[in-house]
């Protein structure tokens, strides 16, 4: 047993307790969600740097696509979008996929030169008219329907619908299928892009998959059909129950002022805790599986590939399809916490999903963590999400004791508490550093 490993857990749970303890339960179990989510996230990140070595800069697009997932899953169909425009954007859409199909085959059948070439271009530009020209006018209708409350399509959630009907908030448990979904739906994006990119030479990869998350992440922002686009999607379905509807129950308030305690602050703390435990399962049930899979022979191969591919390959293994494997492994536990993230934020912003910026901060949470060590990228996310929170409002504290004996509105203090806004990167910086410096290979290094 390591005891040191033991005691970062313990310290920066403990953290979290202080919160709890010096500002707010609310804060303290909002911080531990989103320390799972990003836990899971890391996990992704580093089955696919850790095990394998792919530098994936795209991590937000299959984020972005398990947002997705949360909707197409958890909202309810919009009745009056689908009677207006919902068949003509099925068939456009089915139009565009046997066009790409037909591509594929014209290209295996016909002889290599420039009828091939010349084919492929036919088939590509007529069926792209064919395709706008059902495709396009579906859209504008559906769209039209209520731009200002729909404007899209909806999900398949039908329950919702009912329940939206009679006008009750219920937890609804249909809404956790779209978790598996959200995976599902990365996977095959990862199929994709794998089967292009993977290819590549690693600086190249990275440059291939930020593109491509930027591809992801336009199309959700500009599709308003499929996600509403920048309006964004709002009330989606919780699998724990609303704070109103607990607040409404007689029993619950009776219970909870029998306690001493306020009903309003309790009904938050209760559902934050149903969020956890959910978070928890899935992540608990996550780091069995991939210390299994990493003590497994497939882990050891893994590794192998990733310290000597021409070794590797010498010894038959295929070093291409292993990668795709990993890559598709990693991306989907990546879209399963995207679908986790909405869920709990009730919320689908595709203008949030910034790569660049959140990229980098899950990388800093396998960096810092132990890249290669599933523990260690659990620790890194739970270590950097508590800091990415909690670093303004602490630097905050530090800038005013600093400038307390300094006169009210001297520009030295007017500035320092300005800057205090602008610690969070320095910060993660600061942290990136030093534990590169003294522990190169993350907190919990790799065995």
């Amino acid at each position: 047993m390591n005891y040191r490993n033991i005691a970062y857990f313990a310290v920066i749970f403990g953290l979290i307790i202080l919160t709890g303890f010096m500002n707010s339960w609310n804060v303290a179990l909002g911080l531990l969600n989103m320390g799972l989510i990003s836990a899971i996230m890391a996990l992704g990140v580093n089955i696919q740097w850790g095990y394998a070595g792919l530098f994936n800069v795209g991590i937000m697009g299959f984020v972005a696509l398990g947002g997705l997932a949360a909707v197409l899953i958890g909202e309810p169909p919009v009745g009056e979008a689908w009677a207006a425009g919902g068949l003509g954007v099925i068939a456009g859409l089915a139009l565009g996929a046997a066009t790409i199909v037909g591509a594929v085959i014209a290209y295996g059948r016909l002889p290599a030169g420039w009828m091939r070439g010349a084919g492929m271009v036919a088939i590509l530009l007529v069926g792209f008219f064919i395709f706008r020209a059902v495709f396009d006018p579906a859209v504008a209708l559906v769209e039209a329907v209520n731009p200002a409350g729909t404007g899209y399509l909806g999900g398949l959630n039908f329950f919702e619908l009912m329940r939206v009907n009679d006008g009750v908030q219920r937890a609804d448990l249909f809404i956790l299928l779209s978790w598996p979904a959200g995976a599902l739906l990365a996977a095959g994006a990862a199929w994709i892009v794998g089967k292009t990119a993977l290819g590549l030479r690693s600086d190249y990869l990275a440059i291939a998959t930020l593109g491509i998350a930027e591809i992801i992440i336009a199309i959700l922002k500009n599709e308003d059909w499929l996600s509403r686009g920048v309006k964004n999607v709002n009330g989606i379905p919780r699998p724990v129950p609303y704070e109103v509807t607990l607040q409404d129950n007689p029993a619950f308030v009776e219970r909870i002022l029998s306690m001493g305690y306020d009903p309003v602050a309790a009904s938050a703390i209760v559902v934050k805790l149903g969020y956890a435990l959910l978070f928890g399962a899935v992540l608990l049930g996550l780091i069995w599986l991939t210390e299994a899979a990493l003590k497994s022979p497939w882990g050891r191969m893994m590794r192998a590939i990733r310290d000597n591919e021409v070794a590797s390959e010498a010894m038959g293994k295929d070093v291409t399809r292993r990668h795709l494997q990993v890559f598709i492994i990693g991306s989907a536990i990546c879209g399963m916490a995207g679908a986790m993230l909405v869920t709990l934020d009730s919320l689908l912003t595709p203008g949030t999903y910034q790569p660049l910026r959140f990229t980098f901060l899950i990388w800093v949470m396998v960096i810092v963590g132990g890249s290669g060590n599933n523990w260690g990228a659990v620790l890194g996310g739970f270590l950097i999400w508590f800091f990415w929170i909690q670093v303004e409002p602490i630097g905050l504290w530090l800038m005013d004791f600093a400038t307390a004996g300094m006169e009210d509105g001297a520009p030295l203090k007017e500035h320092l508490l300005d800057s205090a806004a602008h610690m969070r990167l320095l910060t993660m910086g600061v942290i990136l550093l030093v534990v590169l410096r003294f522990s190169p290979r993350g907190l919990i290094p790799e065995k």
